[in-house]
């Protein structure tokens, strides 16, 4: 019996309870019938605290109501035994076969196991990393590389339709800084003032020259457009591989420049276009010769200028247009993953939002991460000044990684010690969850060999300690899930992948799926195979949604 089914039965307990002294049936919510895990297992395999949330709607007093509600939930098939505990607890003990299916849900649900519908309905553009394409991903960039990725999984596997979208800060002035640059590693000259140093800036201008070989015969400011034009095309695509290498996925990559082109039968950009719409809703004016947007009116701490008196858009025009892009690109819901350094951000965006007539409350949502920093990681030999992620990927592995990386609240500084990243030992905690799948499947890989099938599932046998809190544990990973994706906190699956990883290695050492010796084969050694696959099923559905590979053999 999963939670789900059994919260369910509680639902229609309760409901019926009231329905039968004039209760409004509707005033009942199913978060006042989750189940959840006792911390003491001795309490039984599920609590409900159903009866002090609804006893004072009901007339009576929390525990007099669980006594009262005690005989029809003994009742519900698969339930054994319940105990009202305390000032109103009520404690639940499932029958060893209702609490032993789940094994078989699960290896019959498949890579699904896990996914719900909590979410359905939910329209989201996420955009993270968008890192300026004027050089290589760097260890700044990997945090929310890795987490934006499995946040979208994660929002996925519980019904969102989710766009993850990468912004190219591709217009502005660093990138004709970076032509420059670029222009003067091809005629030998210094890195200019401000520029962009390191060897990639050489490697991207030897690529420049070999596709224009005149390059420098051109005048300067169009040397320094091909240049810029073509050593940004050489950068993003090294940006998408690194990406990709990393195991994170973009839907979009949306460049900065469309916003700032005109259109050809109207001559209006995007960001005019915003500006027209803003005006129109009464938020725009003009003072000190520029062009404003009166975010105060929004709880902004400073209205903020869309063009200045130069006639210069500034950033905040581009951020206009480009959040309407998203609205008008079907996209009720917006999430932002921002650096530490962006908490003054945070306002104006909201700002911005409400000025075009969304409530920040529902259309946008705003994560802030904070910095991470690796001992033992070197410099780029490249740029010189940063740590690529290509080179921590050579050196940790995309895995490794990527693990350690999901494994913590965003909102927390960060420091790893890259040799532990790197060690094979239980100390390591994507090495201890990895090494528990592939134990998985050494032990069917096992099984087989020795005869044994999942011909046979009596889940009746299973009646081990062991086999009570690992099947416990496998039945509270769709819970899991659904509360990563609600908080957007997907370090929650690494962590309970690294306590189901412990259920699972105590219950290997305590139990035998295949016979040993002389013993002979029988239904508890099928029913167990059941069991070790559907462990090995959680463990690749949730290292899956944290963009991390479950090896078959270590």
């Amino acid at each position: 019996m999963t939670p789900e089914a059994l919260s369910a039965a509680l639902f229609d307990i309760v409901t019926a309870r009231l329905a039968a002294t004039g209760g409004e049936v509707g005033s009942v919510s199913p978060a006042d019938v989750a189940v959840e895990r006792p911390r003491n297992r001795e309490h039984g395999d599920w609590a409900s605290s159903v009866a002090m949330k609804l006893a004072k709607r009901l007339g009576t007093n929390p525990r007099a109501l669980a006594v009262e509600l005690a005989p029809a939930i003994e009742a519900i098939p698969g339930v054994s035994s319940v105990e009202v505990a305390g000032p109103g607890f009520v404690n639940i003990t499932l029958e060893a076969a209702a609490a032993g299916e789940i094994a078989r849900t699960i290896v019959e649900a498949g890579e699904s196991y896990g996914h719900g519908d909590s979410l359905t309905g939910h329209v989201i553009n996420m955009e993270f990393v968008s890192a300026n394409p004027t050089g290589p991903l760097h260890i700044g960039h990997t945090r929310w590389a890795a987490l934006g990725d499995s946040v979208a999984r994660v929002l996925r596997a519980s019904g969102a339709e989710v766009t993850a979208e990468y912004y190219i800060n591709d217009a502005g002035s660093q990138m004709d800084v970076f032509g420059l640059s670029v222009l003067a590693a091809a005629k030998g000259e210094p890195t200019p003032e401000k520029g962009y140093p390191g060897a990639y800036i050489q490697t991207l201008a030897g690529r420049v020259l070999a596709a224009v070989p005149d390059l420098l015969e051109k005048p300067h400011d169009e040397a320094v457009a091909v240049a810029r034009d073509l050593a940004y095309e050489y950068q993003l695509a090294e940006i998408k591989q690194s990406l990709t290498n990393f195991h994170v996925h973009f839907d979009v990559f949306f460049s900065e420049r469309t916003l700032h082109a005109p259109d050809a039968e109207t001559g209006k950009t995007a960001i005019d276009l915003a500006e027209e719409r803003l005006r129109a809703q009464g938020h725009v004016y003009e003072a000190d010769d520029a062009v404003w947007v009166r975010t105060t009116d929004f709880g902004d701490d400073k209205d903020r200028v869309l063009t200045r008196g130069n006639g210069i858009v500034t950033y905040f025009a581009a951020d206009a247009a480009y959040y309407l892009s998203k609205k008008d690109r079907g996209f009720p819901e917006k999430i932002y993953l921002l650096g530490a350094d962006h908490h003054g951000y945070v306002g104006r965006l909201k700002a911005l939002a409400a000025a075009a007539g969304d409530d920040p409350e529902v259309s946008l949502s705003v994560l802030i991460g904070q910095l991470v920093n690796l001992n033992g990681a070197k410099l780029s030999k490249r740029a010189g000044n940063i740590i690529e992620l290509d080179d921590l990927l050579d050196w940790l592995g995309a895995d490794a990684l990527r693990y350690w990386l999901a494994r913590y609240p965003a909102d927390s500084p960060l420091s790893l010690d890259g040799e532990k990243l790197r060690s094979r030992t239980n100390d390591n905690p994507v090495f201890y969850v990895q090494y528990a799948h592939a134990r998985t499947r050494s032990v069917a890989r096992n099984a087989a060999e020795a005869g044994v099938t999942r011909d046979d599932f009596a889940p009746e046998l299973l009646v081990h300690p062991t086999e009570t809190a690992l099947l416990g544990a496998l039945q509270e990973f769709p819970r899991v899930v659904g509360h990563a994706a609600e908080l957007r906190e997907p370090h929650r699956i690494a962590r309970y992948l690294e306590d189901l990883a412990g259920y699972y290695h105590r219950w290997y050492d305590a139990t035998r799926v295949t016979p040993f010796g002389d013993e002979p084969l029988t239904a508890v050694h099928g029913t167990r195979l059941w069991l070790n696959d559907a462990v090995g099923q959680v463990i690749r559905n949730g290292l899956d949604l944290i963009g991390v590979s479950a090896p078959d053999r270590m």
